[in-house]
């Protein structure tokens, strides 16, 4: 069962003019979801059950360890897995495949073509799924391009830039597809430290510049409360939902606060204290 959302904030806190899910729109909708796929001639079961609401211009996390099938999770709302059971709509509409509405970017830095400009990168799907004049392709691109801070770059190869340039070329590409859900899997984890803070800023700053509906993926909780004003807590082998918490209150300038660090804690409890107990 899930945990009441006043679980971890001891009140039902939105802050910044955001609005409760219960003042927003339904915009997608996992119900009893189970997720299986095949390793040699074994069926592994990835999620069980798994049933969560996303809302317009929310920010949800899905949170775990390694193992519990959020990435596969996330993986079925992009088109690319069809669930063993349970349904995914998007706009009350069934999903069965992949589509212009829903975009992923991955941790992988090898995902833009190396032989196309940074320019060049975000333009191509513009055309092919969009079905954009070159012109347009190009204007739409500069201008998310700009918003990423790489106007600079446009006519630079990949192989030029860094880990954290290229994730943003992928967020800019992603962004201007104008999808009605942006995928994020793990999508600073390859980074280090101090690029994948300024990586998140940078994603909270967009989100308010340009509100968009997020659905990220990770396995760290501090990163989950940074990005999140929602996050679905997800245990392991096969992943269920152990509890949806609300998380707006906090942000990049909270992660030295004594209500951040106890919230931490909390979260790992709740997604580990049933395989302490079992040891």
């Amino acid at each position: 069962m899930a945990a009441n959302p006043s679980t971890l904030t001891g009140r039902r806190a939105w802050h910044d003019g955001a609005r409760s899910p219960l003042e927003s729109a339904r915009l997608l909708r996992v119900a009893g979801l189970t997720l299986e796929y095949r390793v040699r001639e074994r069926v592994v079961r990835a999620t069980q059950q798994v049933s969560f609401d996303v809302y317009e211009r929310d920010r949800f996390v899905l949170l775990g360890p390694s193992g519990c099938g959020k990435s596969t999770l996330l993986k079925a709302i992009a088109g690319f897995v069809t669930p063993a059971s349970g349904s995914i709509e998007l706009d009350a509409q069934p999903i069965h495949g992949p589509g212009p509405d829903r975009v992923v970017v991955f941790q992988e830095f090898d995902q833009l073509p190396p032989w196309k400009t940074v320019l060049e990168n975000v333009a191509f799907p513009l055309r092919v799924a969009k079905k954009l004049s070159r012109a347009e392709a190009k204007e739409r691109a500069a201008h998310f391009l700009e918003k990423v801070g790489l106007a600079d770059f446009a006519k630079a190869y990949p192989l030029t830039l860094s880990g954290g340039m290229k994730q943003r070329v992928a967020i800019a590409r992603a962004l201007a597809m104008q999808p009605r859900v942006l995928l994020m899997d793990e999508p600073f984890a390859a980074l280090d430290a101090l690029t994948r803070r300024r990586m998140q800023e940078e994603l909270l700053r967009l989100s308010d510049e340009a509100p968009f509906t997020l659905l990220f993926v990770t396995h760290s909780i501090e990163e989950a409360l940074i990005v999140g004003n929602r996050i679905a807590l997800l245990s392991p082998h096969p992943g269920r939902v152990r509890a949806e918490l609300n998380s707006h209150q906090y942000a990049q300038h909270s992660v030295g606060r004594r209500d951040f660090q106890e919230a931490v804690a909390r979260i790992h409890r709740l997604l580990f204290e049933e395989e302490e107990r079992r040891s």
